[in-house]
């Protein structure tokens, strides 16, 4: 990927960060935490990848979704490119599987801690 794109994802996860914790009022979208963006080459699309609190996630993206129009409108005044893209919401699960593999990692070493 290049410079300018991974300087795009960064500003991308800061800016709408800031977006949602000070601009959206929605009690759906209070506990999100955004983890990552990832904007198409010819700047069409962006995935942005979130993480919650919330217990109920698609509680929590379809309402990142519906405000995701607002966002980008506000993202346009944060952020200066020539196209902005179009936002897409999904949930980072890489925190939960990291969470499984430590957990496994840690029953394995214990398991081999009674074996010794």
């Amino acid at each position: 990927m290049n410079v300018k794109l991974e300087r795009l994802n960064t500003a991308f996860v800061e800016k709408i960060s800031e977006i949602i914790h000070n601009d959206i009022k929605d009690a759906d979208v209070n506990m999100v935490t955004i983890t990552d963006a990832r904007i198409t080459n010819d700047l069409s699309f962006a995935k942005i990848y979130f993480t919650t609190l919330d217990d109920d996630r698609k509680k929590v993206l379809k309402a990142l979704n519906k405000a995701s129009p607002f966002i980008r409108s506000e993202l346009c005044e944060k952020v200066k490119i020539r196209k902005m893209p179009e936002i897409t919401f999904v949930y980072d699960e890489s925190i939960e599987y990291g969470n499984k593999i430590e957990k496994i990692i840690e029953r394995l070493n214990n398991e081999r801690e009674d074996m010794e």
